[in-house]
């Protein structure tokens, strides 16, 4: 009698061992899940524009859009100029261009967004969507250049700017 006594209770013991494993394993399976469901997304996003105005990118759902920091005062500035082309050429065609000014580069961005977009205007024609002039990286990294630029944060891959 003892004998039996003894293996039942190693018996739900090791049952007990198999129902924390699976209870466990279903807890982090749930919490998986979890955090894939809050993931954010691009269109999560809240962005000013040059304005100064709110803009949810889900504004540009369904659309190509290519994200770029610029600046008015760096050696790729007529950029623009093939970007405004760009813009113009596939605009129609669910593709839109964001601008994001930005001063992370020898200080090659040191307008205000009034004089970016005096800038952008008049030597260029821009009339694709451009945003407030923000920091694409660095500790005051923007919050959107943050999640393109990190994996812990998009849950894709790491891109460098720079």
């Amino acid at each position: 009698m003892i004998n039996y006594l003894s293996l039942h209770f190693v018996f739900i013991d090791k049952q007990n061992i198999k129902m924390k494993t699976i209870i466990i394993s279903i807890f982090m399976a749930m919490m998986a899940i979890a955090a894939q469901a809050q993931q954010k997304s691009f269109y999560d996003f809240t962005v000013k524009t040059i304005d100064g105005e709110d803009i949810s990118l889900s504004t540009f759902k369904g659309k190509k859009v290519l994200v770029v920091n610029v600046a008015s005062k760096c050696g790729f500035t007529p950029q623009y100029a093939k970007l405004e082309e760009l813009y113009e050429k596939y605009g129609k065609d669910n593709f839109v261009i964001i601008g994001f000014p930005a001063n992370n580069f020898l200080s090659q961005e040191p307008g205000s967004n009034e004089e970016i977009k005096e800038f952008c205007t008049l030597n260029y024609g821009v009339t694709f969507p451009m945003m407030a002039k923000i920091s694409v990286k660095g500790k005051d990294i923007a919050p959107l250049y943050k999640w393109l630029t990190q994996k812990s944060e998009n849950g894709v891959q790491d891109a460098k700017v720079g």
